[in-house]
């Protein structure tokens, strides 16, 4: 079987944003390549849910798209949720078994060596894609996750990281890995890595992510403010996307008497909105991979972007390009390229560096190897 076409099923809670994408993504090029692939999600109803990316999703899967109810929470509920994907697991008869975020993680681990048999083990993998990493390791809900994750480490044959970040933040929150580790990149798909063309009209930045915290918003704002001031009067800002803080990024909008110079719209694609700004800005508090990044990059936009989690990885030697998320940081930044786009587009890096490390096709055959390296094991 190491060498054959393999059963693969991934298991995710919430398929949504970049985890989904991964998944998606790998699902897909597996299934060119010949392999039976199918997923394991949450049952329909929660608002934010790709259904129109996990139907068109189905029709590709020869395994098909499965839905149990999965609860994000820890509880009594998980017990039944477990048996269900048990029950899934073993009509499909996985080869591969790989859950992403926390509780496919779980669910992929504790039960999904039960679907094999004496004459065909299941590989077991978890992709934590951050999940419970971001807990604060001496928290309540901390603790408990990382229990359970160090348990779940004699049930799992490849921990697989997108990032050298993530790693490391797992070994500093459980400890070093006591079971194989593969690093395996976010990929792009080859019409990604095509130039956008930018608009005779584009603003002059765009922000565009989730309106949270995390993701800057606010220190966009605060930096517009003070270019303004500085006499960057006809400065335009786009910010592109939804959240649980957009009334108070409006707020700040108004406050800074700003409303002139931002527009805020609500979400849309990504390389629609690349078109309708001259430079894009990520002053991100936090991040793992984000493949907003190696979007923005792809299509040949110059991009301010914070010097955290995996985004130094992308960059590797010109990480001078980056900056601390701060408002002062991101308005010098800013004004440089206000001032000299083309020293802002010199220190990006390359679309051949970019293809050689982060294309869809590169993480597809790295996972493929660690399936097969798995199976191997057993030979």
């Amino acid at each position: 079987m190491a060498g054959g076409r393999l059963r693969i099923v991934h298991v995710i809670r919430a398929p949504m944003g970049g985890v989904f994408r991964h998944v998606r993504d790998l699902a897909l090029q597996h299934t060119q390549s010949r392999h039976d692939v199918g997923l394991i999600c949450d049952a329909e109803g929660t608002p934010g849910y790709s259904e129109a990316g996990l139907k068109q999703l189905d029709i590709h899967l020869s395994l098909g798209v499965h839905r149990v109810p999965m609860a994000r929470s820890v509880g009594v509920s998980d017990i039944a949720s477990g048996r269900r994907v048990l029950a899934t697991l073993k009509k499909l008869k996985p080869d591969i078994v790989h859950g992403h975020g926390a509780k496919g993680g779980v669910y992929a681990r504790a039960v999904g060596g039960l679907a094999g048999s004496r004459e065909r083990r299941v590989a077991r993998f978890y992709s934590p894609h951050g999940g419970s990493l971001h807990f604060d390791p001496a928290s309540r809900s901390g603790k408990l996750y990382f229990m359970v994750e160090r348990m779940l480490e004699s049930r799992t044959d490849t921990l697989m990281f997108v990032a050298r970040f993530e790693e490391e933040t797992y070994t500093a929150k459980i400890g070093a890995p006591s079971c194989e580790t593969r690093l395996i990149y976010n990929g792009l798909a080859k019409n990604e890595f095509l130039d956008v063309e930018t608009a005779k009209d584009a603003a002059d930045f765009l922000f565009i992510g989730e309106m949270r915290d995390l993701k800057g918003y606010d220190l966009v704002i605060e930096a517009t403010k003070a270019l303004r001031a500085n006499g960057y009067e006809r400065l335009k800002i786009l910010m592109v996307g939804s959240g649980p803080e957009e009334a108070d990024a409006d707020r700040l909008i108004g406050d800074a008497n700003l409303d002139d110079a931002i527009t805020r719209h609500g979400p849309m694609p990504a390389r629609d909105a690349f078109a309708k700004a001259r430079c894009v800005v990520m002053p991100s508090r936090a991040e793992a991979m984000p493949y907003i990044v190696l979007e923005a990059l792809a299509a040949g936009k110059p991009l301010i972007a914070s010097k955290v989690g995996g985004i130094p990885e992308i960059f590797e030697d010109n990480t001078d390009a980056l900056i601390t998320p701060n408002a002062a940081s991101l308005e010098a930044a800013m004004q440089t390229f206000l001032d000299d786009p083309d020293s802002l587009a010199r220190k990006m890096p390359s679309k051949a560096q970019l293809r050689s490390r982060f294309s869809v096709e590169v993480m597809a055959e790295a996972a493929l190897n660690a399936y097969r390296a798995a199976l191997a094991q057993d030979v």
